[in-house]
């Protein structure tokens, strides 16, 4: 919004120019969504105290470990992904050029996840259970918005069904039709493995303010036809602009976190964990880094094998692999208190979008 009404006016004082520059408007809309986050937290926190929408935990008769770790927990406000959600979209409407499809495109794929997110989260509220959603009834919903992004993504000539190949210059395979399904997967993927990590205070908002940034300078080089020249990676004209939605995630999870850093006084709940994972995916889709996910957002990679690989082994042979899945409580149980399993995995995460990052060089 603010580009069509302040560029126009470069004719009468040039300082209006800074509008043109996708750095400048990423800056302003990563400041924007968080000062939104920080002046709107409190305000959520105490309606969502008011409505008794709290945290749900384990029942003691499941896991009695697990719900003496998580007792503290019960009753802190839930749904905070609402807040999250309308920072990033007001600051984008504010900063980023509307009239990009691929913008569209994302904030499109924001109220849906963030739709059935919320649902989720409500039917949990007035169950009165930690269940909501069943997982058939979310993954049906995620796939369908996956579907649809695969066939935009298939069917624009701008991107079209090549995957790349990280730390290869010069190949690039073709999917064909199955690059509909194979996004999907990354999309789907990306917005469960998320949900899964959001089990400890500020960790997966840490994980995911990582991955933003990552992403978000990934997709400024994709779209700057010099920058992607002398990179050697796939020039696709437009996305540069979704550095400015990127940054908006950057802006609204660091201004999130100032809430749910330990001990928390807002859940995100699954409004805030599908639709980042998922929007994440969608990024990765629209600029060819679907592989590179893998690397940038490898905490989520691990906590979701290992309560993939949990369940398969704990099916076929009887025995369990972890403690407990996923994996940062496999770590508690081991003795290790919160804040360090919490530190200990940003840590990991900064690491592995530095490797990401390097990979526009190693090729």
């Amino acid at each position: 919004m603010f580009y069509w009404l302040f560029y126009p006016l470069r004719e009468i004082f040039f300082g209006f120019n800074v509008f043109k520059y996708i750095t400048f408007r990423a800056a302003m809309a990563s400041v924007t969504s968080f000062l939104i986050c920080i002046f709107l937290g409190p305000r959520l926190i105490q309606k969502l105290t008011s409505l008794n929408i709290g945290e749900k935990i384990i029942d003691e008769k499941i896991s009695p470990t697990l719900h003496s770790l998580q007792k503290g927990k019960k009753g802190i406000p839930t749904m905070g992904g609402l807040l999250i959600i309308f920072a990033m979209l007001l600051s984008t409407v504010l900063w980023a050029r509307l009239d990009n499809k691929y913008i569209a495109l994302v904030l499109f794929s924001m109220l849906w996840l963030g739709l059935v997110g919320f649902l989720d989260d409500y039917m949990k509220f007035i169950s009165k259970r930690s269940k909501g959603m069943t997982a058939a009834m979310k993954l049906m919903a995620q796939a369908v918005l996956g579907l649809v992004v695969g066939l935009f993504v298939f069917y624009d000539p701008e991107i079209g069904s090549n995957l790349d190949i990280p730390f290869l210059k010069d190949l690039m395979i073709n999917l064909g039709l199955f690059y509909i399904i194979f996004a999907a997967v990354v999309i789907v993927g990306s917005s469960n493995a998320v949900n899964l990590t959001d089990g400890l205070d500020g960790l997966a908002i840490g994980c995911v303010m990582m991955v933003a940034l990552t992403y978000s300078i990934f997709s400024y080089v994709t779209g700057h036809a010099r920058f992607s020249t002398y990179l050697q990676i796939s020039f696709i004209p437009g996305t540069g602009e979704l550095a400015v939605f990127c940054s908006a995630i950057l802006g609204a999870t660091l201004g999130f976190l100032w809430f749910n850093s330990h001990p928390a006084e807002m859940f995100m709940g699954d409004t805030g964990s599908l639709t980042l994972g998922g929007v994440l995916g969608i990024v990765a889709v629209l600029i060819k880094k679907e592989l590179l996910l893998l690397l940038a957002g490898g905490i989520f990679v691990a906590e979701a094998l290992s309560v993939i690989l949990q369940v398969a082994s704990f099916k076929l042979r009887g025995k369990r692999i972890f403690l407990v899945a996923p994996l940062h409580h496999h770590f508690q149980f081991r003795g290790l208190p919160e804040t360090k399993v919490t530190i200990r995995f940003w840590i990991v995460a900064v690491i592995l979008s530095l490797l990401s990052l390097a990979t526009l060089k190693l090729r």
